[in-house]
């Protein structure tokens, strides 16, 4: 790292702590602390910003192993404790009922990204269409390369849990999960599965990728459940 680096390095990080707004490194803005946004209390009473989280302007990637982008070869599951497993292919999703949202994510590794627009399907659709059984518990989101989150069924059929196909707009970028994502705005990001393939029902809780590497089962963001 040169001086030069390490001054403007220095410089940022300084920014940061006194709460100003600045650029990090990476290009993505990192909004500052006075936010008024970052204030506000949610509905159910819960600040807007989780403890332990800092804002940033846009979503980050946060990287994976990648599955295959192509809208034309992508095909989601709907199966498990169901009555009526289905599978869709990309127009077919589309076609089922859309809802376009703004929704607060979270991560883990600490930042928040506020007004996230998507577009997609809820889970609570692809529940009704596929008659979920009442011996379902939990909701295992599988995606490329065997990848997989569990959620609670509950929390799964909440209003702003969706399987997305476009963010702010867009067509969702490969970085980020093309051509479909899973989206579940109230846990750690790392729930939301990216180049997501089936969304399986199931009666016993299977704990997933990072839950089994240590990251916590359930993943509130406003207790910080970061780790088990």
């Amino acid at each position: 790292m040169t001086p030069t680096d390490a001054q403007q390095r220095r410089r940022l990080l300084l920014a940061a702590a006194a709460g100003t707004l600045v650029t990090a490194l990476g290009g993505t803005a990192v909004l500052a602390g006075d936010d008024p946004r970052a204030k506000e209390r949610r509905p159910d009473g819960r600040p807007r910003l989780p403890p332990g989280q800092r804002l940033l302007s846009s979503l980050k990637p946060m990287g994976g192993e990648p599955g295959d982008p192509s809208a034309a070869a992508w095909r989601l599951r709907v199966h498990g404790e169901v009555e009526r497993p289905f599978e869709v292919d990309f127009r077919e999703l589309l076609a089922l009922p859309q809802a376009d949202l703004a929704v607060d994510v979270h991560c883990v590794t600490g930042w928040s990204c506020f007004d996230v627009k998507a577009t997609g399907v809820l889970v609570r659709e692809l529940a009704k269409k596929a008659g979920v059984k009442a011996a379902a518990r939990h909701v295992i989101f599988e995606a490329a390369h065997g990848y997989t989150a569990n959620v609670r069924l509950a929390e799964a059929l909440r209003p702003g849990v969706m399987i997305a196909h476009r963010l702010h707009d867009r067509a969702i970028s490969r970085s980020h999960g093309a051509p479909v994502r899973g989206l579940v705005p109230d846990l750690y990001f790392w729930k939301s599965a990216k180049w997501i393939t089936g969304v399986r029902f199931v009666a016993k809780d299977e704990p997933g990728y990072w839950e089994t590497r240590g990251y916590h089962n359930h993943a509130d963001p406003w207790t910080e459940e970061r780790y088990s």
